[in-house]
């Protein structure tokens, strides 16, 4: 049956949809996480952090959405990635998991009893319910950057020779730090705009100021050291970029500094990085100058131009291997087949409409900023 998209085209499209879906979780619950991780440094009595806690009461549950939707993105497309991906960092993934699942219980258990005690406890859970998931994803960007230990014999089984200990080397502690930076500069920018004036917005500003230098000096260390001869892959041999998907069909070998390379054959690509460098530096205007939109704009410029660093620069590779660079996975090697893209394409462009309308109307609705008069009086908050 002939589609009206080549295969070519499809898979370009779903690389795309990819990055759309992270970059939407990193600006949404990237927020939420990020608000969570300053939760006991910008709070410091019940009624403080029961101000931070519903700044995100109305709409983290929805936020989670853009997570679930691309871990199921990945299985659809890329089912190569998600298989090595998933079971190779699953400690790693059992961690986040465990994480978050702390989170949930905490909103709806941390005020269901007055003890100071007991409502500590549960403050420490949504903490580490922020603060891990975001230095644990951007651990795993980092391996991915430095090619994950697998390799593919000829029956496409895939064998992982890492560790949860090797995760954390030097680099993925770089790139780690560095996600959390941006997430908590994108959660002072938020709590900035959605407290009410006073004393918590302000330790918001101070602590967001901070995060958005480390962002900008994180993020410049990781381009210089790309650029200094660290990771990198290039593949090796012509590609058919509408053949069928076989890992062994694309052959790829490590290439210290490659990840640079697609910026020197397009240069519109050096917008997302320039976008991750201007981020930080808009935002911190905003948080010096008490423009807390202009903050939150320059908080989600940073996220995106972050993100989009990372896909752009390893285009075509999805996730390569270090231990044998030839059972890397690519987007031309590893994609479902041409009639499940098309198929998955036609339900995105039903359904994705309807679940950003839908989105955008909760937040509209559900705007406003959060006061202690507020918490104090009524019942449906946390």
């Amino acid at each position: 049956m002939a589609l009206p998209l080549d295969y070519e085209t499809l898979r370009l499209i779903w690389w795309v949809l990819i990055g759309v879906l992270l970059i939407g979780f990193a600006l949404t619950d990237g927020f939420d996480l990020g608000a969570m991780a300053l939760l006991p440094f910008v709070a410091r009595s019940d009624v403080e952090r029961r101000m931070v806690i519903n700044t995100v009461s109305a709409t983290w549950e929805g936020n989670q959405v853009w997570f679930i939707l691309g871990g199921g993105a990945i299985f659809a497309a890329w089912p190569y990635v998600y298989a090595v991906s998933f079971s190779g960092f699953y400690l790693a993934m059992f961690l986040v998991l465990a994480a978050l699942i702390l989170r949930p219980v905490g909103f709806k258990y941390r005020s269901k009893k007055p003890d100071p005690a007991w409502r500590s406890r549960w403050d420490w859970a949504l903490f580490a319910g922020g603060l891990v998931p975001a230095l644990v994803f951007g651990v795993a960007v980092g391996n991915v950057l430095l090619g994950a230990p697998f390799r593919l014999d000829s029956d496409l089984r895939a064998t992982y020779e890492g560790s949860l200990a090797g995760l954390f080397t030097p680099f993925s502690m770089l790139t780690g730090l560095l996600s959390v930076a941006m997430l908590v500069l994108h959660g002072a920018g938020w709590l900035a705009m959605k407290l009410e004036p006073g004393p918590v917005q302000h330790r918001a500003r101070q602590y967001g100021a901070i995060a958005a230098v480390l962002a900008l000096v994180l993020f410049a260390a990781g381009g210089a050291y790309v650029a200094w001869g660290g990771p990198g892959f290039h593949i090796a041999d012509a590609v058919d970029t509408g053949g069928p998907s076989n890992p062994h069909l694309v052959r790829a070998v490590a290439a210290p500094g490659a990840w640079l390379d697609n910026y020197s054959a397009h240069a519109w690509m050096m917008v997302a990085p320039l976008l991750g460098l201007a981020g930080p530096l808009v935002a911190l205007a905003g948080l010096r100058m008490r423009r807390d939109a202009l903050a939150f704009a320059g908080s989600t410029i940073a996220a995106a131009g972050i993100v989009a660093t990372v896909g752009l620069s390893m285009f075509p590779f999805i996730l390569p291997s270090s231990i044998d660079p030839a059972s890397s996975l690519t987007v031309w090697n590893a994609s479902s087949s041409h009639l499940t893209l098309f198929i998955m394409l036609v339900v995105v462009l039903v359904f994705l409409p309807i679940v950003l309308a839908y989105t955008s109307w909760a937040y509209k609705v559900m705007f406003g900023r959060v006061s202690a008069e507020e918490v104090r009086l009524n019942p449906d908050l946390y």
